[in-house]
């Protein structure tokens, strides 16, 4: 297994990382369990969740994913074989979502008892606070660090512009600075992060861990139809992408993947490994034959051509 700096960071990551949406919402424990084991058996190490994770479904109010993966972990003894990512920020009931010093010290603190763990090793805004000052969440993340709770931090949901205001406040004040940032990126979504951040990041030195990397299961191929989603999970994320341009990009994935005796999911992740500055995209299993898929993806090699009849048909 080959590893990949985190940005500056000093953390070296797999160029897969888990995605814990999943964990408590489509998954149950003991196959959460399941599917943790066999990634890290695999040689891969970098784990991804967020405080929020599942507040969304049904009977959930958040917390679910960071709970289960804390008991895999004190279950498990492999604390110091993963690289363990969470973020803070978004919603998680009345008056408790942002970025102020405030709200993110009481968060950590649920957090790492949720997790079962001293510490996270890259604690992320999971989205931007305009209400709270730049320098205000940095200053709260270097407390953080010198406390020994978290190692580095990161970005999600930032605009370029409001990223690069981040990194100048960083070095202008002495404080952190996001060493990742975690855009929405795949093969179908790319004009946001392609146009502005991609270029900042590379410029920066920034790790780059893409979320939605299979467009919620889209680019899997799965769903080409109305009907194909009926009564599913991801319905309402992937009806969007029904359209003249999702199928051509299905063509190209079914072509490049005859091409390479592959699966159009192994194709789509092979695809953002190759691409400039991505560290690590993040994609979801709900099976342990999902997460084969997934390890194979890692080991798929794209050529100049395949690259180019992907990018000709999702421009």
């Amino acid at each position: 297994m080959q590893y990949r700096k985190l940005g500056r960071s000093g953390l070296e990551v797999s160029a897969l990382a888990f995605g814990g949406n999943v964990f408590g919402w489509t998954v149950d424990e003991a196959a959460s369990m399941a599917l943790l084991d066999r990634f890290v058996e695999a040689g891969f190490n970098f784990i991804d969740t967020a405080d929020m994770y599942s507040r969304w479904a049904p009977g959930n109010e958040g917390g679910e994913s960071e709970t289960i993966i804390g008991k895999w972990l004190k279950r498990s003894g492999k604390r110091d074989q993963v690289v363990l990512a969470t973020k803070v920020g978004m919603e998680m009931g009345p008056g408790r979502k942002g970025l102020s010093a405030a709200y993110i010290r009481r968060c950590v603190d649920d957090s790492l008892q949720r997790l079962q763990t001293d510490y996270i090793d890259l604690y992320q805004s999971h989205i931007d606070d305009s209400e709270t000052p730049l320098a205000e969440t940095l200053g709260a993340y270097q407390e953080l660090i010198s406390a020994g709770k978290v190692r580095a931090i990161g970005a999600s949901n930032f605009s370029a512009d409001r990223f690069e205001e981040a990194l100048r406040v960083s070095g202008q004040e002495g404080l952190p600075r996001y060493e990742s940032m975690q855009p929405n990126y795949n093969l179908y979504d790319r004009s946001d992060f392609e146009s502005r951040m991609q270029p900042l990041c590379l410029r920066n030195e920034i790790g780059v861990i893409s979320y939605f990397s299979l467009a919620s299961g889209f680019l899997t191929g799965k769903y080409r139809s109305a009907g194909d989603l009926a009564n599913k999970a991801r319905e309402r994320m992937v009806k969007k992408y029904l359209n003249e341009r999702g199928f051509r990009i299905l063509e190209a994935l079914d072509s490049v993947a005859k091409d390479t005796s592959s699966t159009p999911a192994r194709v789509a992740i092979a695809w953002l490994i190759a691409q400039p500055g991505m560290t690590a995209p993040i994609a979801s299993a709900t099976s342990l034959p999902q997460l084969e898929e997934l390890f194979a993806a890692t080991r798929l090699e794209l050529t100049a051509s395949h690259l180019d009849v992907l990018d000709a048909a999702s421009r």
